[in-house]
């Protein structure tokens, strides 16, 4: 596969999959309810993240740093507010 379609793949995938996570992020933000949230899921979810982080790091791969960067923040923010409005 030519590089140029495999990033374009990459960032595609790295994009949706991080964006995924905004809307909830942006819920708990705003009503302060995580009883739909299942702490032990986002927990081990979260920790998958950054494990793929860093992977990312260790191959040196843009697509999947940023994404997991991204996806780190959103889900560890997730994670922040169950525990606090537990």
């Amino acid at each position: 596969m030519p590089e140029n379609i495999s990033l374009v793949v990459g960032y595609t995938a790295a994009f949706l999959t991080t964006i995924s996570f905004i809307p909830q992020a942006l819920k708990t933000l705003k009503e302060k309810d995580t009883k739909g949230i299942s702490l032990h899921m986002y927990l081990i979810f979260t920790f998958g993240i950054f494990l793929w982080f860093v992977y990312g790091l260790l191959i040196k791969s843009t697509p999947i740093i940023i994404a997991n960067f991204i996806t780190l923040i959103l889900t560890s923010t997730i994670c922040f507010f169950k525990i606090k409005y537990k």
